[in-house]
């Protein structure tokens, strides 16, 4: 396989219900993962990136969040319909994706 140009890392904390951090696999961590090893995989892009699970990141509340190396860019609340936005215009395209980019404040 070949080395990837960019590092995604998708939280899949797990806390118990009602937590008051909530938890990013609560909100569909585990399926924004699956959507970006499924778009890796059809469109043949495994040298343009690597996805996988990760820890906490930090701002739960605000989760999934997706934090791209090597630019260090932390995306929240992003979904599973996210993920194409994140791969065309992010880890191909090189820009960005404002919209689900985290608040100065948060990251």
């Amino acid at each position: 396989m070949p080395k990837p140009a960019k590092h995604v890392f998708v939280c899949n904390q797990s806390r118990p219900a009602n937590h008051p951090r909530s938890s990013c696999q609560a909100k569909g961590g585990n399926e924004v993962v699956q959507a970006f090893w499924q778009q890796a995989q059809t469109r043949n892009l495994f040298d343009k990136f690597s996805a996988t699970y990760s820890g906490c990141l930090g701002p739960c509340d605000n989760g999934p969040n997706v934090l791209v190396y090597p630019e260090g860019v932390l995306y929240s609340g992003v979904t599973k319909e996210d993920v194409v936005a994140i791969i065309d215009e992010h880890l191909l395209g090189g820009t960005v994706v404002e919209r689900l980019k985290a608040p100065a404040g948060i990251w």
